[in-house]
């Protein structure tokens, strides 16, 4: 097993053959896998600005990927809640955000049912010092 040191200077040390195959860096991102066979709807909740946010709906097909957030991440700690679609089956936690029925972007976790927005749980994910992220959901 390679340690964290040896594995960041083998990523560092590669790096430039993966310019030179695709003339470009990487884009960072937080990406959500689905590894069901239904079609599923993600939301995410982070800490950005000073403030806690909520955004949603992304689709993510069957057996798909979508990128939910763009670019380097800027936090160590994110909190996402998928729900199957047309079946019953919810990815959540105890960390509540607040959300709506159509796409959204909420500032703001409290006093969410006074704003005209649902509650709901969301769980976790404790990214470290990665800039990118892939999370798979599975049943």
């Amino acid at each position: 097993m390679l340690s964290m040191s040896r594995l960041r200077v083998l990523v560092l040390a590669l790096s430039p053959l993966v310019l030179s195959l695709t003339g470009a860096p990487a884009q960072a991102k937080f990406t959500v896998c689905n590894k069901t066979e239904y079609a599923l709807s993600v939301a995410i909740g982070r800490y950005q600005g000073g403030t806690w946010v909520s955004e949603g709906w992304w689709k993510v097909d069957p057996q798909g990927c979508t990128d939910v957030l763009r670019g380097a991440l800027q936090a160590r700690y994110y909190y996402l809640r998928g729900v199957h679609e047309g079946v019953d089956g919810v990815w959540n936690g105890n960390r509540f955000f607040c959300v709506a029925a159509d796409n959204f972007t909420i500032k703001g976790r409290e006093d969410c049912k006074k704003r005209g927005y649902g509650q709901v749980g969301f769980f976790e994910i404790d990214t470290g010092e990665y800039t990118d992220w892939v999370q798979n959901l599975s049943d």
